[in-house]
């Protein structure tokens, strides 16, 4: 991924808390059956390894967990918020006239090795351990336990699961930092204007930090 300095997001508390808000990846790989990219729900361990161990599982019908073996490379995207920017919210462009519009956005990368974990205790456990994350918001939790055993235990050979020990985690996060503040200010009220908006949000936070940095210097 093509990351100009500006935009470089390597603080590792706030990649992960992307991963964490955004758990939907796409896992690419280049397997026996060439390139391939499938949307998987992970979940991040970050005491594992030198930067985490994502975990994930799929269908047994995919063949995505035969094309690739333990010990391939993969990457897994995960895409968080984005927003197109107009010139038109940037108060330089009333003085320059020299703005073209663009897309700001954050995204982080991982890179990592995967392991196929077909074995049913384990897929219990990390099925479990998504469904209790997923579910805490509930009003009434569901829970493995709510269904016959029975029932659990079939939809539980029905698939595999994937490991990826991550090997570098790469963080972007497009938010104006080429800018003036002023414009990072006009780009995030022309997005507010139009309803709340998590980039916008973004930006704010990351002019706040930067205004501070200003100061201190």
């Amino acid at each position: 991924m093509y990351i100009p300095p500006p935009f470089e997001e390597t603080r590792p508390d706030v990649l992960h808390a992307v991963i964490a808000r955004h758990p939907l990846g796409v896992l690419v790989t280049n397997g026996a059956g060439g390139l391939d990219a499938n949307h998987l729900v992970f979940e991040l361990d970050p005491r594992q390894g030198a930067h985490g161990v994502l975990r994930t599982h799929v269908a047994r019908a995919n063949p995505v967990w035969q094309q690739i073996a333990s010990g391939d490379e993969v990457l897994v995207v995960f895409r968080a918020a984005d927003a197109y920017i107009s010139p038109n919210w940037y108060p330089t462009k009333y003085e320059t006239h020299k703005e073209v519009p663009t897309w700001n956005y954050v995204v982080v990368h991982a890179h990592g090795r995967a392991q196929i974990r077909d074995d049913v205790r384990y897929l219990r456990g990390l099925v479990g351990h998504l469904v209790k994350t997923q579910e805490a918001s509930q009003p009434v939790p569901w829970k493995m336990a709510d269904s016959p055993q029975a029932f659990i235990d079939e939809e539980l050979k029905a698939i595999v699961g994937i490991d990826v020990e991550v090997t570098r985690l790469i963080g972007k996060a497009k938010l104006g930092q080429n800018r003036e503040l002023r414009d990072v200010h006009g780009a995030a009220a022309g997005l507010r204007a139009k309803g709340p908006n998590a980039i916008a949000d973004a930006m704010l936070e990351y002019a706040a930090r930067r205004g501070s940095s200003d100061e201190d210097r």
